[in-house]
């Protein structure tokens, strides 16, 4: 191959990554790019090979220089675009052979290769649910064992470099937990295989076999492998130091013990787990493995003298002898660590029964006379220490006793005293501690320095006796226990079949191998049959003597609407991948000539079942939806059920409200325009408000109401059963408007709860009242948990929390508020000017603003009034809320609520026009504008009053704030004599009192804080 060549090659291929990274229109092309490279590792599978249209030259695609970039662009661009199309075609299967080849290719070493990068190419981005979904994969099909016969499989040369690729495939693979747990954060829910628990309980699993398999042929590089292994594991908590209680605790040896007992078998088993605790290189790391071996031993009654107690102290002293080997001091480190667990921590008598078998040698013939004598030295030091004589516990002085005695015991043969022990009786220093045991306190303690200076004297040839041991008090029947245990060695018990049995029912388990992991998967579950929602689905099963066929089952009527021999004129609309797709389908710019309706009625329907879902999914990724933003407001405002689609309207107002969440700065003043333009509906304009509403909401994190129920279409409704539609709207109750106005339902929350707020205020205020309060409600101190509030609580919570990309404080004002409130005014004045220039003009060529459909009609106004005070709410802790924002609200309220905003406004529908007076005596403020505006100038008040007191819009705008409250003083004195307005009565009677009062309440609550400074702000006052 010529140098050309190989350069032609490297281009095609960085030419397939780079058209991976840009726009792909058409699904073929996508299979041509993602086949391709496939194919020159011989991964592709055969039921994809016809796809591949524009092969590579064999060869041309390195995995290590390719491969990388290769996957990156998958999980940046293609899956977030492309992953529904494939997935419906069946087609997803190309993208995971780039991460987790499957059996097909399951022997191939590139298969392997591809997974180990897949590792560090998927935690090098920002996780997301596919993403997870393939560490899934990869934890079940390529697990870490199997990563290391990839890695050093076939290596033979180049050692450092294959180390260097374990290391970095062990740290990824242990911070798979903690990153998906931070990426989906608390409100997703963690896949089960990738849960702390779970997940480090299989890697420890894995790590077993990965010991099993290398046990039998191994080099000095395998021991490194393991070691750097489960150093990383002890660092994670993999080995703790007490017994874990749940699941979610993740444990090497609770995990693996069973299996390793059973592997014990074979010699190089054991001695292969020898090699691995010699080169353990760090100490700290030795203890703790050595410290979660000992707590994970099966537990032995520490002072019983049964023959199966025996058996199982014998058992678990072989298979410490077997794991750690015989303990000399040739082999410094393991000793240290051995006697810093064994004597530094809190141990039973069952365990100093297991330890000193262990270091005897656990056989009867033979045992370890050295090693005891030196272990024996070391407890001789604890043991005669002052300091653990007087401050140690009683638990841990019988503990130590019994290590004392036990190896007084082994080397006390038959044959003669050990020197050790002669030794140890003349010792000055033990014979110094046994008077300062005699002059102990606690009697319990006090017989064990007597208990043991018997003993040491009995196994020098010497008799001592203190008597006074009947009894069993003070430690007398402890101290018998002990004497009748110490008179035979647990090693000399001798196995047979019987005793193990016994040995068996003491240990409470039954040691059996352990299933792999391809024996439980091939376990098939069983068929648990029950009752089915969809049963009623189902056809029935007919008899054997009826003449008729079965009914189809849904699965065959699905099948029947896919056969495309009866779909062969009809053509199947693709689902958008693009932004730019979903803008065509919704608002096409090109009509296309001799297309039909049934056509384009399915285009409009796949734009919306995928509008939402798509929207969401390019929030995080590029500049695509800032791009598209503005016209997909326009497409999705103007949009009308023109083919009677099912669920249009929820559809519908769920995009939008996608649209105003997912990009805020574009979409929101976008859709704020084109309200204040006539050619739009009521039904329209409801949508555009309450997707600002719903999307603002959703934007602070506050709760949104759930989805109602879908309504009863209007074309299956009988016509005797419904008003003409102005009348219908008309006496609509807020029942029934909760389905269309979400907004209505929010405002009456948010407004109740400001005035609860001012009724407890009120009534602490009034002594009585107060009293009987305090007295009613008030509860006796207790002692309670104080919350840690310093600065590193707060940086772990703020580290934890996944945060949204916008939030609501950010874009109140600049992209929702002020544009709204803005823009109304423009609107009205262009209005009222329209009107005033015909206002001299015949009635029927005058001008009316407050018409039907109109923004300033009752019905649209109040709608529009109730989303400006669901924003504001929401937007209370943004920055500018105090300056801006909550005098322009205010502003507008006691304006809308005051002034005549049409001279078509507050017309009865009903009155005769033929009584004199009538017109002018029926105009006035409808009662929902009335209500709104008043929650409205409510939530302003009660926000003032949570951020400063109301100490800004009392001082800086103080006739704004009385101006309001004489306003709501005369709307409530106009109920109380008993004066009808327009549109009141029922509930929107009561909401109007209501929100009265509360605003009068308010408005006191403010102007009583701050008058004396009030009253000097006011214009011409004097002093």
């Amino acid at each position: 191959m010529t140098s050309n060549d190989g350069k032609e090659e490297q281009t095609k291929i960085w030419e397939t990554i780079n058209r991976l990274r840009n726009t792909i229109e058409e699904l073929p092309e996508l299979l041509s790019l993602l086949t391709a490279p496939l194919e020159t590792f011989k991964l592709l599978p055969p039921q994809y090979s016809h796809y591949n249209t524009e092969p590579l030259p064999a060869g041309s695609v390195k995995v290590p220089k390719h491969i990388p970039p290769l996957q990156r662009a998958l999980l940046e661009h293609i899956i977030p675009t492309w992953e529904a199309p494939l997935k419906e075609k069946r087609l997803y299967g190309l993208v995971e052979q780039y991460f987790c080849p499957d059996a097909f290719a399951f022997t191939s070493s590139v298969a392997g290769e591809l997974a180990i990068h897949a590792y560090s190419t998927i935690l090098s981005l920002p996780l997301v649910e596919y993403s997870t979904y393939f560490l899934v994969r990869l934890s079940k099909a390529y697990p870490i064992d199997v990563a290391w016969t990839v890695i050093f499989g076939g290596s033979s040369g180049a050692s450092g470099r294959w180390e260097l690729t374990w290391e970095d495939l062990v740290r990824d693979i242990s911070a798979i937990p903690a990153k998906v747990a931070n990426a989906l954060g608390p409100k997703s829910a963690i896949p089960l295989e990738l849960e702390q628990g779970t997940y480090f309980n299989h890697v420890s699993r894995r790590c077993e076999i990965l010991v099993k398999n290398l046990s039998a042929k191994r080099t000095r590089g395998d021991i490194f492998s393991v070691t750097y292994l489960l150093t990383k594991l002890v660092n994670l908590g993999i080995f703790p130091a007490t017994v874990p209680s749940s699941t979610s605790q993740p444990s090497f040896f609770k995990t693996n013990l069973d299996s390793i007992r059973y592997h014990l078998n074979d010699p190089s088993y054991g001695s292969f787990w020898n090699e691995i605790f010699v080169s353990v290189a760090s100490t700290i790391t030795l203890r703790a493995i050595i410290t979660s071996l000992f707590v994970h031993l099966n537990p032995v009654e520490g002072t019983e003298n049964a023959v199966a107690t025996r058996i199982l102290v014998k058992k678990e002293g072989l298979l410490l002898r077997s794991l750690l080997g015989k303990l000399s001091t040739d082999r410094d480190d393991l000793w240290d660590a051995v006697n810093a667990v064994i004597l530094g921590r809190d141990w039973d008598e069952g365990y100093a029964r297991i330890f000193i078998c262990w270091i005897a040698g656990s056989e009867s013939r033979l045992t370890e006379v050295d090693a005891l004598e030196l272990f024996l030295s070391n407890i001789v030091d604890l043991w005669t220490n002052p300091d653990h004589i007087r401050h140690s516990l009683l638990k841990k002085h019988q503990y130590v006793t019994a290590l004392l005695l036990l190896s007084i015991s082994y080397l006390n043969a038959p044959s003669g005293s050990s020197a050790a022990l002669v030794s140890l009786a003349f010792s000055p220093q033990f014979i110094k501690s046994i008077s300062t045991y005699l002059t102990h306190l606690d009697p319990s303690v006090r017989r064990c320095g007597m208990l043991v200076a018997e003993e040491v004297a009995r196994a020098s040839g010497k008799m001592l006796d203190f008597g006074d041991w009947d009894g069993d008090n003070d430690g007398r029947a402890w101290c018998r226990s002990i004497r009748i245990l110490v008179e035979e060695r647990d090693t000399d018990i001798e196995f047979t079949e019987d005793s193990d049995d016994e040995a068996e029912d003491v240990q409470n388990e039954v040691m059996e191998p352990p299933l792999s992991d391809s024996e439980v998967e091939g376990v098939p579950a069983p068929n648990q049959e029950g009752y089915d929602s969809d049963d009623s689905l189902t056809g029935y099963v007919s008899s054997p003597s009826s003449s008729r066929s079965p009914s189809p089952t849904p699965s065959e009527l699905e099948e029947i609407e896919k056969d495309p021999t009866l779909r062969v004129t009809q053509k199947k609309i693709p689902r958008p991948v693009y932004l730019a797709q979903l803008g065509e389908m919704i608002r096409p710019t090109t009509v296309k000539k001799g297309e039909e309706e049934e056509l384009k009625a399915q285009t409009q329907e796949v734009g919306l079942d995928t509008a939402e879902e798509l929207i969401r999914r390019k929030r995080s990724y590029g500049t695509e939806l800032e791009e598209n933003a503005v016209n997909l407001a326009y497409g999705l405002a103007g949009l009308q059920n023109d083919y009677d689609l099912d669920d249009f309207v929820q559809k519908r107002q769920n995009a939008l409200n996608a649209l105003v969440v997912c990009c805020p700065r574009k979409a929101a003043p976008a859709i704020i325009e084109e309200f204040f333009k006539n050619q739009y509906s009521t039904e329209q304009r409801y949508v555009i408000l309450n997707a600002l509403a719903l999307g603002a909401r959703e934007l602070a994190s506050l709760s949104i109401p759930e989805t109602p129920a879908l309504q009863t279409p209007l074309r299956l409704s009988f016509a005797s059963k419904r008003l003409p539609q102005t009348l219908h709207n008309r006496y609509l109750t807020t029942a029934d408007q909760q389905s269309t106005a979400p907004v209505q339902h929010l405002l009456e929350g948010i407004s109740q709860d400001a005035i609860d707020k001012s009724r407890d205020s009120t009534t602490d205020k009034v002594p009585q009242y107060a009293r009987e309060k305090q007295l009613r409600v008030s509860k006796p101190a207790k002692v309670t948990e104080v919350k840690n509030e310093g600065s590193l609580a707060r940086l772990q919570s703020t580290s934890m929390t996944v945060r949204p990309t916008t939030v609501f404080t950010d874009v109140a004002a600049e992209s929702f508020i002020c544009p709204l409130i803005n823009r109304f005014w423009l609107f009205l004045r262009d209005e009222q000017t329209r009107e005033a220039r015909t206002a001299n003009q015949p009635v029927l060529h005058q001008y009316k603003g407050a018409g039907t459909g109109l923004i300033l009609n009752a019905l649209v106004l109040s709608h529009f009034m109730a989303t400006l005070a669901v924003l504001v709410h929401a937007g209370r802790n943004a920055k500018e809320w105090l300056a801006i924002i909550a005098p322009d609200a205010l502003e507008l309220a006691v304006t809308v609520g005051t002034r005549p905003l049409s001279s078509a406004e507050g017309e009865d529908e009903d009155m005769d026009e033929s009584i004199p007076g009538s017109q002018a005596s029926a105009k006035g403020k409808e009662a929902a504008v009335l209500t709104t505006s008043l929650e409205l100038a409510l939530v302003v008040l009660d926000g003032c009053l949570y951020l400063d007191g109301g100490r800004t819009i009392s001082l800086e705008h103080t006739s704004l704030v009385l101006g309001v409250n004489q306003w709501a003083e005369g709307v409530l004195s106009t109920l109380e004599k008993g004066m009808k307005i327009l549109g009141g009565g029922g509930v929107q009677e009561i909401k109007l009192r209501r929100a009265a009062a509360g605003v009068i309440l308010k408005a006191e609550e403010v102007t009583s804080k701050w008058r004396r400074s009030m009253i000097d702000t006011l214009p011409n006052s004097s002093m």
